[in-house]
């Protein structure tokens, strides 16, 4: 029983701790649409450029891996 203080101190920093922690989206609804619309046109962007990288591989004018 001799860690019993050090575990109380122990689930009051763990309290703390998640207390601190960001839990709620602070965006209003037409910030975070901004931001989906966003990431959604990086993410096209990306695919845009594998299925251009793809396709040049598979026509052959890309570089071949050894």
């Amino acid at each position: 029983m001799t860690r019993g203080n050090q575990r109380e101190n122990d689930r009051k920093k763990a309290l703390e701790k998640a207390g601190k922690a960001k839990n709620k989206n602070t965006m209003s609804g037409s910030e975070f649409a901004r931001e989906k619309e966003k990431v959604a046109a990086i993410m096209q962007e990306k695919q845009r450029k594998a299925l251009e990288k793809k396709s040049t591989e598979a026509t052959g004018g890309g570089a071949k891996k050894k």
